[in-house]
């Protein structure tokens, strides 16, 4: 599973011209699953967002995580994250999960994030979206599960 983790000061999602998630500060998610991925990556994955200090505190040093900010979380999947163009010109997207595998596991870290104690807003699993950040830094950090240990 990999995350594209961005510091924002507000996020949106639109789907054919209307918008259908939106937060203020917090962090934008792009989220993509990998074939070989599992719901302990979910779990472990988003255990590590949701505690990463990536806020500023006092001293503008980035000393806080998400809970101790009262930041929001908007969570867009992104399957495109696990392509490979290692090769060729076109990426090949055969190390993404299928489709119902995504979602199943799409809808396992959320809840995580949310059992935490985080507001999430959700993008539309496998829609077009127009998704829309200002970045606060700019702070993007990219984690992949298999790197988290």
């Amino acid at each position: 599973m990999r995350a594209v983790i961005t510091r924002v000061r507000s996020a949106s999602v639109d789907v054919n011209g209307t918008a259908i998630a939106s937060i203020g500060a917090g962090m934008l998610v792009l989220l993509g699953v990998a074939r070989d991925d599992t719901e302990s990556d979910a779990q472990a994955l988003a255990k590590k967002i949701v505690d990463l200090r990536i806020f500023r505190d006092g001293a503008g040093a980035m000393n806080r995580s998400l809970a101790d900010a009262g930041g929001a979380v908007l969570v867009v999947s992104q399957f495109t994250l696990l392509g490979d163009a290692r090769h060729g010109r076109r990426p090949s997207f055969i190390n993404a999960a299928p489709p119902e595998r995504g979602r199943e596991l799409y809808e396992v870290f959320v809840d995580a994030v949310r059992g935490r104690g985080a507001h999430v807003e959700t993008g539309a699993f496998g829609a077009m979206m127009e998704v829309v950040s200002v970045n606060d830094g700019p702070v993007t950090i990219l984690l992949d599960s298999t790197r988290l240990f």
